[in-house]
């Protein structure tokens, strides 16, 4: 019965280094990392480079946008006449998402000061 071979990205650094050894014009296997080694063996058997996989997407981290005190006090301003204008119109679910986010945007130019 043959052993399955498993595949070479499923091998260690240690198996591939073995491997490494048994094949014809590859050198410095000990010094070489796992990525070095799985294309010093790819190269040496004539395997060609598989295709990358659709990778996760990474959401980065998003940069912090710094407003100075007068530009967070413009904002505080407009939300206050939107906030007005949405109580008259007796919207108060939205008119109360208005007053969080100015009490957010006071406590931000608070803190700036």
């Amino acid at each position: 019965m043959e052993k399955k071979e498993k595949p070479l990205e499923r091998m260690t650094a240690k198996e591939l280094r073995e491997m490494a050894l048994g094949l014809p014009g590859v050198h410095g296997v000990h010094a070489m990392k796992k990525e070095e080694l799985l294309v010093a063996i790819r190269a040496a058997k004539g395997i060609p480079e598989p295709e990358v996989k659709k990778e996760k997407h990474i959401v980065g981290k998003k940069e912090k946008v710094v407003l100075t005190v007068a530009e967070l006090k413009q904002k505080v301003k407009a939300l206050r006449a939107k906030r007005e204008e949405l109580l008259q119109q007796k919207h108060l679910k939205m008119a109360e998402i208005l007053r969080r986010r100015i009490s957010r945007l006071k406590k931000k130019t608070r803190r700036a000061a």
